[in-house]
């Protein structure tokens, strides 16, 4: 693992010269960082991976928000769909037209896998068209371990922090119809279709529907994710729908589980 030791040195150094460690946004960013980069090893070792393709994911994994730093220093918020602030366009900019890629890794070898990796792992929909078998196989590694940390941070982590939101606007609003269908047909959910509090958190749970390897949805399952994120809060106004969405979600999973 010694091009991800030698990022990650570099990187605890960028962080700490460049951002307030005492802001709740930032820290919460440095603890998504080496969570996803847990998870990208976690999926690594259950595909069965080599050293080098395991060291790439991790360095992947370290760099993937590297944008969301700036985001939260000049935004104070992560809402991308009311900021109009692409952290992974930003993250792909500072790394690469910047040459800042270079403090963190040494050799150009793997340029383009990262530079892929990190430009797709938040869209909402994944083209790989005109990419290699490398470059794929990275892309879906970071999308997943991306979104298992969402699942994590959403049973655990402060909501205003992660979302600019708070418990109420989630408990006392109500579900949009295109979100509720969208759901019920197992799509993830397109975030400018969000209109209330609870359509965010429920595209959160959509995060199941997107992802891509089995051993994601055996973390998921293990850890309860879904059943703790329902129970979080109290839907005082849509009780009923969301235990729809409940079971819709927990029969997913189970249906990628034996698939």
């Amino acid at each position: 693992m010694n091009m991800y030791k030698s990022a990650n040195k570099y990187f605890n150094d960028f962080i700490n010269n460049n951002f307030d460690m005492n802001d709740e946004k930032i820290l919460h960013k440095v603890k998504h960082t080496y969570q996803v980069v847990n998870n990208a090893k976690y999926i690594c070792e259950k595909l069965n991976l080599d050293e080098l393709n395991t060291d790439i994911a991790m360095v992947i994994a370290l760099l993937h928000d590297i944008g969301r730093f700036t985001q939260a220093k000049e935004m104070k918020n992560f809402r991308e769909d009311i900021t109009n602030f692409d952290h992974a366009t930003l993250g792909v900019k500072l790394l690469f037209e910047k040459n800042e890629i270079r403090n963190f890794v040494n050799s150009s070898k793997y340029d383009e896998i990262i530079k892929q990796a990190i430009a797709n792992h938040s869209k909402y929909i994944f083209d790989d068209s005109g990419l290699s078998d490398d470059e794929i196989l990275q892309c879906k590694i970071i999308r997943d371990a991306d979104k298992l940390d969402s699942f994590r941070a959403k049973v655990v982590d402060d909501i205003y922090t992660m979302a600019n939101i708070y418990a109420e606007d989630i408990e006392n609003s109500v579900i949009t119809d295109k979100i509720y269908n969208d759901f019920m047909c197992e799509k993830t959910i397109l975030s400018k279709d969000r209109k209330t509090g609870i359509d965010m958190w429920i595209s959160y749970i959509a995060f199941i529907f997107g992802l891509n390897f089995k051993c994601s949805y055996q973390l998921i399952k293990e850890k309860d994710y879904i059943n703790k994120i329902f129970d979080r809060f109290e839907y005082k106004l849509e009780d009923k729908k969301m235990n729809d969405l409940r079971i819709k979600a927990l029969n997913y999973l189970e249906k990628k589980l034996i698939s």
